[in-house]
């Protein structure tokens, strides 16, 4: 009985834990909007260090677009060949889903990665603009060496703040809805039940993994960025890039982000399954898929992923570029 009551009392806890959470992320959102109310009232002109939100406008539009991708990758790299593999492919895959599910299916987990992707792509423009206003030479250039060195910046305090619980919830739901009697309702409800039975530590599984998945994500992409920007430029750093030939940057950014971490996304989804309690820690997981599966398996979902992460990068890069040169045109001081 007596055990009992403590399970309750640290279920209470945890609750009361992640409410308080929720309050001080609504007050910061307000503090926020409150600050771009006061500049704009001020008729202060936008840039993209005073707002991050041109990156939360670009990351939503986005992840409605592309997840359906970020479902089929994710299965493909729960899918362990130790046990019966469940897919023969990416299409089977959306097959069994959408014969099992519906289409609804492909957008299992989607809130979670809705509801984080905005402050996401907020927290990695805002600290990359923050960090590279203050790399440039004097000609207001940003050199690939620095760009790289900002976008590990932003990549590793995205993963601590945002991507590590949202991924989490993320693969849990899909993770969950292969199996015979799903538990999760839905985002809160799951939520809720992975807070009560691991603590607020059950959102935070495979940060190792997370924080050097998105570390080299944002480092890769950035890097090459801003040498293609460069190149692009030439020896106008002030030249327009047209939108379409942004897009295609972006898209070059992310392949080449896919094809250097691919590894790294498969142990942290891993780490983040209904399976998770298999492995003792990142090395470990590392060890188990090359001992059990072989080198090929750290390359699970990774057509699906490169298909999802072209379009991801090269769509998040176009909006916020637009969405920046709007708010400098909207609110911008004669």
């Amino acid at each position: 009985m007596k055990r009992q009551n403590v399970a309750e009392d640290k279920q209470a806890e945890s609750v009361a834990a992640l409410n308080r959470m929720d309050q001080l992320l609504l007050g910061a959102a307000c503090q926020f909007i409150k600050r771009q109310v006061a500049l704009r009232v001020a008729h202060c002109e936008a840039s993209p260090e005073q707002y991050p939100d041109s990156g939360g406008i670009a990351g939503g539009i986005e992840i409605c677009i592309t997840f359906p991708t970020e479902y089929v990758k994710t299965q493909l790299q729960l899918d362990e060949k130790a046990n019966p593999p469940k897919y023969r492919g990416i299409g089977d895959c959306v097959k069994q889903t959408v014969q099992s599910h519906g289409v609804r299916g492909l957008y299992r987990g989607l809130s979670s990665l809705l509801y984080g992707s905005i402050p996401k792509s907020a927290v990695r423009f805002g600290v990359f603009e923050f960090l590279s206003n203050r790399a440039k030479d004097e000609s207001g250039r940003l050199d690939p060496t620095r760009g790289l060195l900002c976008g590990l910046g932003a990549g590793v305090l995205e993963a601590v703040l945002i991507v590590c619980p949202m991924e989490t919830v993320k693969v849990k739901f899909i993770h969950d809805q292969t199996s015979a009697n799903p538990k999760y309702k839905g985002f809160y409800h799951g939520v809720r039940q992975i807070v009560r039975e691991q603590g607020l530590r059950g959102t935070y599984q495979g940060l190792t993994a997370t924080v050097l998945k998105q570390g080299s994500n944002q480092a890769i992409r950035f890097s090459v960025m801003t040498s293609l920007k460069n190149w692009y430029k030439g020896e106008d750093p002030n030249k327009a890039i047209n939108p379409l030939v942004t897009g295609a940057f972006g898209a070059t950014a992310g392949a080449a982000s896919v094809f250097g971490n691919t590894p790294l996304d498969v142990i942290k989804t891993r780490m983040q399954g209904l399976e998770a309690h298999k492995y003792k820690s990142t090395l470990d997981c590392a060890v188990k898929i090359m001992r059990h599966e072989g080198p090929v398996a750290f390359y699970k979902g990774t057509v699906p992923r490169l298909g999802r992460v072209c379009l991801d990068v090269a769509i998040v890069f176009i909006i916020y570029e637009e969405v920046v040169k709007v708010l400098n045109t909207v609110w911008k001081t004669d």
